[in-house]
């Protein structure tokens, strides 16, 4: 018996082969908002997660740079490293000078001495900060010349030998650290608004990522140097037993300074991965990745759905 005389196979192919078998479903083109929204939503959520970097490594970063500015209980406990010479040992001193709590006052000076990125604060273990310098473009602290100016008269104190070469040292390293977290800080905030260009093609991602590079370098060498100062400072100090001087480095601004360095390094490692991964919009309407798929189901419509061949008869034998 033929197979196309079998009613199932028969009714199964007119059923196949009815008019509205040959009605194209409706299927989504490349242009859809809706479908570039959903072939890019990777590279969008990456790019999100950059933008929330670079606003936190600009947060810290606004910290780093305030720091130490005035003598409120915020700002005043930001500093890169702080000097205390309530007990220091002076090499002289006059007989008329009136013993006070502490011998930096006795001999004219303040107790504690806190460095900031744009000026320097002093005061008074019982009294807190008591004076704060006036902020300057490419700040140095130079405690020699405010030492020796708050010094009463023939009173003296021990100097390094090498305090010259220290303290050029310490200004190059300050004007650089200066500039270079300034200048991060601006192009981590720019990032912020720039960074969504990066999910219409890849060639936006390579200048974003030049930039986030950029700033990811200015940003570790400053935090490298205030690191490196702080702690040198800090060990050129100590060192010195006929000055009794001790110093702190300040847990906070080294906190902030590396918190924005790894988010700013975070940010520019997404842009990196966005040169080569994650489709963008420019992808799907070139058909390149997300878009093959769908250049491939606008070919199969325009083609036409296939019939099955069961209701087709064949020849007997005999």
């Amino acid at each position: 018996m033929p197979f196309g005389s079998l009613p199932g196979f028969r009714r199964r192919t007119a059923a196949t082969a009815s008019p509205d078998a040959h009605k194209e479903s409706p299927r989504p083109s490349i242009e859809d908002p809706a479908v570039l929204k959903r072939g890019t939503r990777t590279r969008r959520s990456a790019i999100v997660v950059s933008c929330f970097c670079y606003l936190v490594a600009v947060v810290f970063l606004i910290l780093v740079e305030v720091g130490n500015t005035n003598g409120s209980r915020v700002l005043g406990d930001i500093y890169f490293f702080k000097l205390d010479l309530s007990d220091i040992l002076p090499q002289s001193a006059p007989t008329s000078l009136t013993l006070q709590n502490s011998i930096a006052r006795t001999l004219g000076l303040h107790d504690f001495y806190q460095v900031g990125l744009w000026n320097f604060c002093e005061g008074y273990n019982t009294d807190g900060i008591t004076h704060c310098s006036t902020p300057t473009t490419l700040y140095w602290f130079n405690p020699v010349e405010i030492l020796l100016s708050e010094l009463f008269a023939g009173a003296s104190i021990a100097l390094p030998s090498d305090v010259n070469d220290i303290l050029n040292i310490l200004r190059i390293a300050s004007n650089i650290m200066f500039g270079f977290f300034l200048t991060g800080l601006l192009l981590d905030f720019v990032l912020i608004f720039l960074s969504p260009l990066a999910v219409y093609s890849r060639w936006w991602s390579a200048p974003l990522g030049i930039l986030a590079l950029f700033a990811t370098i200015l940003i570790l060498v400053a935090t490298a140097l205030g690191t490196a100062m702080s702690l040198i400072f800090k060990y050129a100090l100590t060192s010195q037993t006929d000055l009794n001087v001790d110093a702190d480095v300040g847990t906070k601004m080294f906190a902030f300074m590396w918190i924005a360095t790894g988010f700013t390094l975070l940010a520019f490692i997404i842009h990196a991965g966005l040169c080569c991964c994650c489709t963008s919009r420019r992808d799907i309407r070139t058909g390149r990745k997300g878009g093959r798929h769908l250049d491939q189901n606008t070919a199969n419509e325009r083609r036409g759905p296939s019939l099955p061949k069961f209701g087709k008869k064949t020849e007997t034998s005999g």
